[in-house]
């Protein structure tokens, strides 16, 4: 008995170290603690954390609706050890208005770090792990239209009619973003495709 109240007093003490609303590793936390693991078994039983995954830990936050989800940024920064990723949904193609409708369940993830798809307090995450990718404050919309052709055999839309869309609207995008961002982040397909397509558009302005 004694040694049980021992224990839930150095849960209690870890959980000072935790505020509502923030994304715990393991590791984090271990500095706090000689038994962590147990510990932290222990605050989950509680319902004092969640586990996210393996070594993820989240202090639920309230409002007057209930349990507050992480930010989602603070999340995947904690998942991934690295704050360097690019999330978005793919139904953010839609945006570019060439014909893709689908709204999709999910979220994809560049980053440098983890490969493949994990749920994440009731979320899919798609993990896909690239070279390269722009910060969210640098995605414009010639990316969107190089990162929808390099992913158009993930979409639900058929594939024909929105390379007609795009190569018809071609010109509406800004021509030296929409270069820059194919240099940068076009795979070779993708650069093939649009290099037809620009000639085509030169040998018809040329007639």
């Amino acid at each position: 008995m004694k040694a049980r109240a021992s224990s839930q007093s150095k849960a209690t003490l870890l959980a000072q170290h935790v505020r509502a609303g923030k994304v715990y590793r393991r590791e984090d936390l271990a500095p706090y603690s000689t038994s962590v693991d147990r510990e932290l078994r222990q605050l989950v039983d509680q319902g004092a954390l969640h586990k996210l995954a393996q070594g993820l830990y989240y202090k639920p936050k309230k409002n007057v609706f209930g349990e507050v989800p992480p930010d989602e940024n603070e999340l995947l920064a904690a998942f991934l050890k690295d704050k360097n990723f690019l999330s978005f949904n793919p139904s953010v193609y839609n945006s570019l208005r060439l014909g893709t409708t689908q709204l999709y369940n999910k979220t994809v993830v560049y980053n440098h770090k983890r490969h493949g798809e994990f749920v994440l307090e009731r979320r899919r995450y798609e993990f896909r792990m690239k070279p390269r990718f722009p910060r969210p404050h640098q995605v414009t919309p010639e990316y969107l239209l190089v990162d929808m052709l390099n992913n158009l055999d993930d979409l639900a839309e058929d594939r024909g009619s929105i390379l007609a869309a795009a190569q018809r609207k071609l010109a509406s995008f800004d021509r030296q973003k929409l270069q820059k961002s194919l240099e940068q982040y076009g795979s070779a397909a993708t650069k093939r495709l649009m290099k037809r397509w620009q000639t085509a558009e030169q040998q018809g302005s040329a007639a």
